[in-house]
C-alpha cells in the first residue's frame, strides 16, 4: 500500500496553490470548449467509429456522442485514418469509417484533425507494406506509394480537415534515432521519406496545419526521446521542410503521491524542451491527453485526486506557452480508453485515465482540465 504522508500533502498543496492564485473561477456548467474558447484555445477529443452497441468511444453510442458534442470543439479519428485501417491492400482504400467520423463532425459543427498520414514504425504499417516488393526501381515505387496515399487522403477531405499529423512517432524513444521502415529503406533513408511526406501534404493541402506528432514526455527516462525529436525538428528547419507544429501527445504517467513535488521536479527539463521547440518557430498542440494512474493506491478518491493534480500541473506548465492553441484528450471516458487494454494495473483495479468515468460522470480530472484552460493566458 502507498501511504500519503502529511509532507506529501503539504508539498502538493503548496505547488497547486501557486497556480491557483492566478486562476479565476470556472463558470458553472461551462463546457470545456466554451472555457477554452474564452482564451483563444480549442478543446477536443479522439473518437472512434463503430456500429451501435459495439462501443469503442464512437459517436454511434448516443451517450458518448452527447458528451463529445457538449464538451468539444474539435475531434480526431482515433484509428480510422491510420494505414492499418485505411489501406487494406496496395491498391485499395477503406474510407467508410473515416468518412463517417468527418460527416458526423460536420453535422455537429465540430472541426476535425487528421491522424495520421504516416506512422513511421514497422509495427504500425500494414503487413503488406512491410513485405512489399518494390521492384526494379525501389525508390520510385516507394515514393509513388507514399505520395499516392497522402494525396488520396488529403484530396478526399479538402478543407474539411484543417490540421494533419503528417508523420507520427518517427523517433525511437530509447536512443533518439529515427526508425527504419520498408518505405524509408526503399526511398534512401528516414529523413528523405519524412521530408517527402510533409512536402506532399503541403502541395495537396496548402491551407492545412502540418504537424509532427510524438509521445516524448516530461517523465523521467525521456531525455533521449526529446533530444531525438529536437534533432528531427532542427533538420526539418535546415532543409526547409514545411512543418508547422509539434504535436505533444501527453500520455502522462503519474509518479506516485506527493504530486506537487513531482510537478516542481519535472517542469524544468520540460520547459527547456518546449523553449527549444518554440525558438525554432514551431507551434504546439496537445494532441492525445490522458493520464495513466501508475504508482498510486487503488482507492479511487486518492487516485482520482492525484491524477487530477498531476494533469493540472502538466497543463499549467504547457499552456503557459502561447504557441499552444489546441488541447485534445485521447478519449473522454474511462469506459473506452485504450489504456486498460494496453497496460492494466498490476493490482487489477480498473484504470481511470480520462476526464469522465465509465458511467459518464465527471471526475476530478475534468475539473483540473477546466481549471487549467480557465487559467491559461489569452492567445
Amino acid at each position: 500500500m502507498i501511504e500519503v504522508t502529511r509532507r506529501d500533502a503539504l508539498v502538493g498543496a503548496a505547488a497547486m496553490l501557486l497556480v491557483d492564485q492566478a486562476v479565476g473561477a470556472v463558470p458553472p456548467n461551462a463546457s470545456l470548449q466554451g472555457i477554452a474558447a474564452q482564451k483563444g484555445l480549442r478543446f477536443g477529443s479522439a473518437v472512434a467509429w463503430s456500429q451501435l452497441g459495439v462501443g469503442g468511444g464512437s459517436p454511434a453510442e448516443p451517450a458518448y456522442a452527447r458528451l463529445v458534442e457538449a464538451q468539444c470543439g474539435i475531434i480526431v479519428p482515433e484509428n480510422e485514418m491510420k494505414w492499418q485501417w485505411l489501406r487494406p491492400t496496395p491498391t485499395t482504400f477503406a474510407f467508410d469509417r473515416c468518412d463517417a467520423i468527418v460527416a458526423w463532425a460536420a453535422r455537429h459543427g465540430l472541426a476535425v484533425r487528421g491522424h495520421n498520414l504516416l506512422w513511421h514504425q514497422p509495427k504500425w504499417l500494414p503487413g503488406w507494406l512491410n513485405d512489399y516488393d518494390f521492384g526494379a526501381r525501389p525508390q520510385a515505387e516507394a515514393e509513388r506509394l507514399l505520395t499516392t496515399h497522402i494525396r488520396t487522403v488529403v484530396n478526399r477531405y479538402g478543407t474539411r480537415i484543417g490540421s494533419y499529423d503528417v508523420v507520427n512517432e518517427a523517433v525511437r524513444p530509447e536512443d533518439g534515432v529515427l526508425y527504419t521502415t520498408s518505405l524509408s529503406r526503399a526511398i534512401g533513408g528516414a529523413e528523405p521519406a519524412l521530408d517527402l511526406a510533409f512536402r506532399t501534404a503541403r502541395e495537396s493541402a496548402p491551407q492545412a496545419q502540418l504537424v509532427y506528432n510524438d509521445y516524448m514526455s516530461w517523465e523521467p527516462g525521456n531525455g533521449a526521446h526529446r533530444a531525438g525529436v529536437l534533432k528531427l525538428l532542427e533538420g526539418f528547419k535546415r532543409r526547409g521542410v514545411p512543418v508547422d507544429a509539434l504535436g505533444i501527445q501527453s500520455h502522462l504517467i503519474t509518479q506516485g503521491t506527493g504530486v506537487g513535488g513531482h510537478v516542481l521536479r519535472l517542469q524544468g527539463e520540460w520547459r527547456h524542451f518546449l523553449d527549444a521547440v518554440v525558438a525554432m518557430g514551431y507551434r504546439l498542440l496537445v494532441t492525445e491527453l490522458d493520464t495513466r494512474d501508475n504508482n498510486l493506491p487503488a482507492d479511487i478518491t486518492i487516485r482520482d485526486r492525484a491524477v487530477a493534480d498531476y494533469t493540472r500541473g502538466y497543463l499549467d506548465v504547457t499552456l503557459s506557452y502561447r504557441e499552444v492553441r489546441n488541447v485534445l484528450a485521447w478519449g473522454l471516458c474511462d469506459r473506452y480508453s485504450w489504456i486498460e487494454g494496453f497496460e492494466p494495473r498490476p493490482d487489477g483495479a480498473r484504470r481511470r485515465p480520462t476526464l469522465y468515468d465509465s458511467r459518464f460522470h465527471a471526475k476530478p480530472m475534468r475539473e483540473a482540465v477546466a481549471a487549467a484552460l480557465a487559467g491559461a493566458s489569452e492567445r
